[in-house]
């Protein structure tokens, strides 16, 4: 792919992002950062595959800025153990992420999208029953 089109592509993606996200509600939008996470993970592992090192290391990079988002919007008061699990989930995740990156591991970039995976299988739990539920109102 030349370089024009690798790069039109990528605006016309984010274009599509930017438009799923301003859609999103709360929900929606913690399914789209863990599916991110998740599509980072594959990337990197493609370029750990093709020895493609500076690129496996960006999209690990990324990743673990969108794990760090999604650790920051914990709100450990209100979430309780859910939360301060979470938390401990995202804080080991990003460590590992890190060290499957230095270390060349696929294995441990496997273990992290098998976290995420489970983590978003759970939110999606919850984002269908919070749509389920009628609203109530005062």
């Amino acid at each position: 792919m030349s370089v024009a089109a690798e790069h039109a592509l990528k605006k016309y993606q984010s274009m599509g992002a930017v438009a799923a996200v301003s859609a999103a509600d709360p929900y929606r939008l913690v399914q789209l950062m863990l599916e991110n996470v998740l599509q980072r993970i594959a990337a990197a592992r493609g370029h750990l595959a093709r020895g493609e090192a500076a690129r496996k290391g960006e999209q690990t990079s990324k990743a673990i800025a969108v794990i760090g988002a999604l650790n920051a919007s914990l709100n450990v008061e209100a979430g309780g153990e859910v939360a301060a699990n979470l938390r401990l989930l995202y804080d080991y995740s990003c460590v590992r992420l890190a060290l499957a990156n230095s270390r060349n591991d696929d294995a441990i970039f496997e273990e992290v999208a098998t976290i995420v995976r489970r983590i978003k299988e759970g939110w999606d739990g919850i984002g269908e029953q919070a749509r389920a539920t009628p609203a109530v109102t005062p």
